[in-house]
């Protein structure tokens, strides 16, 4: 496989560019000589976050940085919408996206993120939830689910290949979900993992083998 020439990791909901996960391909890809960025989908605000933003911010990334084969990296939220970026691309004239990580992909945001009340939510427009990153409590508008829904990672099909890291205890995204995705899917090399959502425990293995799927 052609060497990437450029990455980008796309954060999970309430998370940020300094997570572990992020920083840890940062300084791998750095070692090696490969651009890596990674947009602040908290940013201009966490409030008014949406699938279609992140989109925006995902494309203002690919172009830019330099030309050649683009990795995208996705973490939970951030791989729904790697893959919806990755299908973007593929229509367009020239595209650049040729390979895919998913990790704890959540794919399926029909249900909202953790045990949300979506039916007060869309009342209240709302939801308070813990931001990791923060450490603290914040706002974050039913726009995000709305806009969420406009979107179906479950059946949409990319020609693409997709390196997967799933674990068995995450409690957040369905590991069942994950395997039934990756199933329907010949490119896709799943890897199941023995641990949660935050893969904190597996992130050197993730890494040896993403090393290798980036042609590095």
């Amino acid at each position: 496989m052609v060497p990437i020439k450029h990455a980008i990791y796309l954060h999970g909901f309430a998370s940020s560019p300094a997570s572990s996960k992020a920083q840890r391909f940062g300084r791998e890809l750095a070692r090696q000589g490969v651009a890596f960025s990674c947009p602040d989908f908290n940013q201009p605000s966490f409030e008014d976050l949406t699938v279609t933003r992140m989109l925006g911010q995902t494309r203002d990334a690919v172009r830019s940085g330099p030309s050649g084969p683009v990795a995208l990296i996705g973490s939970s939220l951030g791989a729904f919408v790697a893959v919806h970026a990755a299908a973007q691309d593929r229509a367009a004239a020239a595209p650049t996206i040729d390979r895919l990580v998913l990790l704890a992909p959540a794919l399926d945001l029909s249900k909202g993120p953790g045990d949300a009340d979506v039916g007060r939510w869309r009342q209240t427009g709302r939801l308070r939830i813990f931001h990791h990153a923060w450490s603290e409590f914040r706002d974050v508008g039913y726009a995000l689910y709305e806009d969420a829904s406009r979107f179906d990672a479950l059946n949409l099909k990319l020609p693409l290949p997709i390196l997967v890291f799933q674990g068995t205890r995450d409690t957040s995204v369905d590991p069942e979900m994950v395997r039934r995705w990756a199933r329907s899917r010949p490119h896709v090399d799943l890897r199941i993992l023995d641990d949660d959502h935050q893969l904190s425990a597996s992130v050197d293995e993730i890494w040896k083998a993403s090393e290798t799927f980036f042609g590095l």
